[in-house]
């Protein structure tokens, strides 16, 4: 679409905002200069004490202030979800900005009626600290390879929270965005596919949210992300048996994350002591070339094969503390029967 021939398109975005006023205006002027232009953006300011209503006002977009603070994300979007009038609803967050064509390339996929939920690639928008260009890495892989393989199955592990777009009514059909889990993206997702709605994936719409820049914010992060992952497993798991490719995926991802964080933190280094043999932690990198290779590939388009080589390394890391997290969350839901029930978000 050439400049100058915007179409405004039957979406409303939702934004949900607390203490946000550092980035905010950068999503918000991100939507508003989209090739396919949204009829109506809304800023759920919850309760900020930092002047985000305020920021988000002077740039022309609603905002509405929840009389309490909702406690999380979902939350606040449905706050939101009855001011919505198009037939479709994009939810992101406040520190996400958009390529300028990514709304415009999420709406074919709603051509096929049954399509209930559509996501973009995802790519941090700083990649400066060991954190970043971890997780800079961990979406080229996860976007070239692993997003590519579930779509053409026909089942996207997760919409993203961070940017999605839904048919209006298939969210009002399951009440909202649920709080009962602390990752209501994947708790959504699989609520639709056991409904029989489809997801898709569309690697062409790309937007740039904030990573967590140092240990304090990624803490909060994998905490949230981890213990979201073994609620909506324990919630579902009945429902995923009717399911059939999501079952395979939601299985192996299982099983990775438990087996290989089990062999990360334990099996390799008790190997390497008991055989007095340091090669036996070259398992650490067995693995480089299979990730190298969407890597590799994901980064070409974009003329950043040496920030994603360079970046590598901190892959790794990246990995191991995911592991701790990941058997963490799995002790303490699991095993305990604790559950993390406050949101946290890092950033």
């Amino acid at each position: 679409m050439k400049e100058g021939t915007a179409r405004t398109a039957p979406v409303t975005v939702i934004v949900p905002a607390y203490n946000e006023s550092r980035s905010v205006l950068d999503t918000i002027q991100s939507l508003q200069v989209q090739t396919a232009l949204p009829a109506e953006i809304i800023v759920v300011d919850d309760c900020s004490a930092d002047g985000t209503g305020d920021i988000a006002r002077s740039l022309g977009v609603t905002v509405i202030r929840p009389p309490a603070n909702t406690g999380s994300k979902a939350g606040a979007q449905t706050f939101a979800l009855a001011h919505v009038r198009t037939e479709f609803v994009i939810a992101i967050d406040a520190d996400t900005t958009l390529a300028p064509d990514a709304i415009e390339k999420l709406l074919p996929a709603f051509d096929d009626p049954n399509v209930a939920a559509a996501c973009g690639s995802v790519l941090p928008r700083r990649i400066k600290s060991v954190w970043e260009r971890g997780r800079y890495v961990e979406y080229l892989f996860a976007f070239t390879f692993y997003k590519q393989v579930q779509d053409q199955y026909g089942a996207p592990l997760i919409s993203s929270g961070c940017f999605s777009m839904y048919r209006t009514e298939a969210i009002r059909a399951v009440g909202g965005w649920p709080t009962r889990t602390l990752a209501e993206d994947m708790d959504l997702t699989w609520t639709l596919y056991q409904q029989g709605r489809a997801v898709r994936f569309v690697s062409g719409a790309v937007c740039y949210p904030l990573e967590p820049r140092n240990f304090g914010f990624l803490k909060k992060q994998l905490r949230r992300w981890s213990h979201g992952f073994v609620q909506n497993v324990r919630l579902h798991w009945r429902g995923l048996l009717d399911v059939p490719f999501l079952r395979s995926a939601v299985a192996v991802a299982c099983w990775d994350a438990v087996v290989a964080s089990v062999v990360y933190l334990m099996l390799l280094p008790m190997i390497a002591l008991l055989f007095r043999n340091p090669y036996f932690l070259l398992g650490y990198v067995i693995d480089v070339p299979a990730i190298l290779v969407p890597v590799i590939a994901g980064a070409l388009p974009r003329r950043e094969l040496g920030r994603a080589l360079v970046s590598v390394p901190s892959f790794f890391i990246l990995r191991t503390v995911n592991a701790v997290f990941f058997l963490k969350a799995v002790w303490v839901e699991l095993v305990r029967g604790r559950r993390l029930v406050t949101y946290e978000k890092g950033h």
